[in-house]
């Protein structure tokens, strides 16, 4: 019955993140048009930050709760997710092709993410000095965001489009706002419980089970705007929006646990020598060859996802 209920809470943590967050994201996307702000900077700030969230708040309630593992392994564990298994899907599935001008920054500051991480998690526990890069790292994201997105929205010279403001559009709006912050924080309760209960009840580490299941349930945002960016065949938008997500995990997520927890954020060995190589490993492997070729292949994809199944039952 124990393992029921443990099962049960992931489930329902994972449905209430996933609506939650498409709640949210439209809310917030509104919200901000309405106020005046330009449609580039909603999507290159708001709508990027907004679709990290779940990670963001699962990983800083189980920092704040002392479940450090839980809050590591769900960032990294995201990433790792989110590249040799989404991204995976779509190059197998899809023809994927970037414009490297478009890429060449993000990408690189991807894997000086996962190089930072690696370097100062070494020690058992994330330096103050990889703190304050990865922070930089997540700040020259959001400016080569911005830049790019007004670039392109000046060479498209599009009309920025009047969004209704009438009192059912704003009740709707406002209720979508509310109800998705609040799914989003208690779904990412019941994952942090259900992801501790199903630990202890199988007896094995919490991040064994946040590497997997809560990375899997909070990685699901990035999953459904790929699907969507697939229906409108914007196959680069599907690649852009993972590694934005990616940097934003990596580079915001840990320095905001440790901020926090008060203290240095300790790591595990297994978490500082076996989850972040994988992770950078599977992000060099999918983004190199990306950027070389302009386009990625399917045995490219086809490798990927087999690391993935590799990585997952090798944790388990």
């Amino acid at each position: 019955m124990d393992y029921f209920w443990a099962i049960l809470s992931l489930l329902a943590g994972i449905v209430l993140v996933a609506k939650g967050g498409d709640f949210f994201v439209d809310a917030a996307s509104w919200m901000a048009k309405a106020a005046g702000i330009p449609t580039f900077i909603v999507g290159a700030t708001i709508v990027s930050i907004a679709t990290t969230l779940p990670e963001i708040i699962v990983s800083c309630m189980a920092a704040f709760e002392g479940k450090t593992e839980m809050a590591i392994g769900n960032a990294v564990g995201s990433v790792t997710c989110n590249t040799a298994m989404i991204m995976a899907i779509a190059f197998i599935f899809m023809r994927v092709t970037i414009v490297l001008k478009d890429y060449l920054v993000q990408c690189l500051l991807l894997i000086a993410s996962g190089i930072v991480l690696i370097i100062g998690c070494y020690s058992g526990a994330l330096s103050i000095w990889a703190a304050i890069v990865l922070i930089t790292i997540f700040a020259a994201h959001m400016i080569a965001n911005v830049r790019l997105a007004k670039k392109h929205s000046a060479e498209s010279k599009e009309q920025e489009t009047e969004v209704k403001k009438d009192k059912k559009t704003v009740i709707v709006n406002l209720c979508k706002f509310v109800g998705g912050a609040a799914g989003i924080v208690v779904g990412s309760r019941f994952l942090v419980d259900g992801g501790s209960d199903l630990a202890a009840l199988l007896g094995v580490p919490e991040r064994i089970v946040a590497v997997t299941v809560v990375a899997i349930g909070t990685s699901i945002p990035e999953l459904v705007t790929m699907i969507t960016a697939v229906k409108k065949k914007e196959y680069g938008l599907s690649v852009g929006n993972i590694v934005g997500a990616n940097i934003i995990d990596l580079s915001l997520i840990l320095p905001l646990c440790s901020l926090i927890s008060g203290e240095r954020l300790p790591v595990s060995e297994q978490g500082a020598h076996i989850d972040m190589p994988v992770c950078l490993g599977v992000t060099i492997l999918a983004i190199v060859p990306l950027l070389i070729r302009r386009k990625a292949s399917r045995i490219q994809g086809i490798i990927l996802l087999v690391a993935y199944v590799v990585y997952i039952v090798f944790t388990v």
